[in-house]
């Protein structure tokens, strides 16, 4: 077999059977750093980029990014889980609850929105929303309400789907931005709203102190709700009088109905009753995919919209993989202006690890982290789960240019609303996490320096 080849490619291969014995990782000394930056950091920032830049092949983007920064890991760095292959095998079966999770859901909640859609109750909304710019707000507003005891990719999704119907299909970038912070403040104080919040209170925080985070996110919402329902106003008002007499499909509203509740029991049940489980299997995905085939008999669901959701979320679970692999060793200390830098990290970065990175350091205030990584996120499209959903319903969405044009009002929201939070409240690290030399720590530092230097 070998004669069959040239010798260049019987070195190549040599040299690839010599990277699969011996990893580079067992040689490197550590991370490879190009202006004191970890390489893993620029690649996913390149990866972010391209995102960016080509949004019309998002999905490419996203599957080369992963291959690149997962091929530099398994032959220079390694990973926690380990060196080479196996460290690879093995860190994706840490994340493998996240990601399948992710994916039914992602999957199942476009099979949600089709049938909210065909129960004709986004047609009829109309009569009963308020007329000009103020129908655009009291949706935003659901959406909000809606994602404190749902999941926010399900809410932003309904959302999306009402608002395809209002506004005969034409829906303004930043009223999309707007749904989306809509979903992510309503899931950010509640923590059956929300993987960061469930996070936290399966390791322990309770959930009165997460629930301070509504203070900001109400502030937050009711300034990108007023900016996004006027920018759709403008670009498109809502219709008034229409479908009189179109009547609801309370099937399709029942399997509606299901889902959701399915979705919300597993959630609850397990974190309840069977929190140590939670890390071995995707319970809310399988969840959410059995009711949608128990309902197959009742209204069959709209498969076709499938393969195409499919691409959308393999992208995201691309950004999410690349996320989980970054050398995230250590954030700076528990103090407001962290909580408040890591809103704007996780634009761009998964807030599943930082929230698991910030829960094992301590010392924060978890009604402060919890705005920050949950609403933070709605400032670039791909910043959040909810966002990359809404995305697949409306693929003009997927330009970081003309998300941050018009959805400027998000990034506004998020620094008037943290800032709003801190002078009603107040910094107040938990001294009732696992971390109480953390929270000394913090505490201390919070001490003004004069009184510190009193006998």
């Amino acid at each position: 077999m070998l004669s069959t080849l040239s010798r260049p490619g019987a070195r190549s291969l040599g040299l690839l059977a010599l990277c699969l014995a011996f990893p580079l990782s067992a040689w490197a000394d550590g991370p490879v750093l190009v202006a004191g930056i970890p390489l893993d950091f620029i690649l996913f920032g390149l990866t972010l980029l391209g995102v960016a830049l080509f949004h019309n092949y998002t999905l490419y983007v996203g599957l080369t990014g992963v291959t690149v920064i997962s091929l530099y890991k398994i032959f220079v760095t390694g990973f926690k889980t380990g060196l080479g292959f196996a460290g690879f095998a093995a860190h994706l079966g840490h994340e493998f609850v996240t990601l399948s999770n992710l994916l039914c859901l992602l999957m199942g909640f476009a099979l949600l929105s089709r049938h909210f859609e065909k129960s004709h109750v986004p047609v009829i909304l109309p009569k009963y929303l308020p007329g000009e710019w103020k129908g655009g707000f009291v949706l935003l507003v659901m959406v909000f309400v809606l994602s404190s005891f749902l999941d926010n990719i399900a809410a932003a999704l309904i959302g999306g789907a009402m608002a395809h119907q209002l506004f005969r299909g034409k829906v303004h970038v930043g009223y999309l931005a707007g749904i989306v912070a809509a979903s992510n403040a309503g899931g950010s104080g509640s923590v059956v709203g929300d993987t960061t919040t469930t996070m936290m209170w399966i390791d322990g925080v309770p959930p009165h102190i997460v629930l301070d985070a509504y203070v900001a996110a109400i502030v937050a919402l009711l300034i990108v709700a007023f900016v996004a329902s006027r920018q759709q106003h403008a670009y498109s008002p809502i219709i008034k009088g229409g479908h009189q007499h179109t009547k609801i499909d309370w099937a399709r509203v029942g399997i509606v109905g299901m889902i959701l509740a399915f979705a919300i029991g597993a959630n609850v049940l397990v974190n309840i009753n069977f929190p140590e489980e939670a890390d071995h299997f995707p319970f809310i995905g399988v969840a959410v995919w059995l009711a949608i085939l128990i309902s197959t008999s009742i209204r069959r669901p709209d498969w076709e919209v499938l393969p195409e959701t499919f691409k959308g979320s393999i992208f995201l679970l691309s950004l999410v993989t690349c996320a989980s692999m970054m050398p995230v060793e250590e954030l700076p200390g528990a103090s407001w202006q962290t909580a408040l830098g890591l809103g704007f990290v996780s634009a761009v970065f998964d807030n599943i690890p930082l929230t698991a990175l910030a829960l094992k350091q301590g010392g924060y205030d978890w009604g402060f982290l919890a705005y920050a990584v949950g609403f933070g996120g709605s400032m670039v499209w791909f910043g959040s789960s909810a966002g990359v959903a809404l995305s697949n319903m409306f693929p003009e969405a997927k330009s970081v240019g003309n998300w941050l044009r018009h959805g400027w009002h998000v990034a506004l929201a998020y620094v008037v609303g943290f800032f709003v939070l801190l002078t009603v409240l107040g910094w107040h690290p938990d001294a009732d996490h696992k971390a109480p030399a953390a929270v000394e720590a913090a505490a201390a530092a919070a001490v003004p320096a004069e009184a510190a230097a009193k006998p």
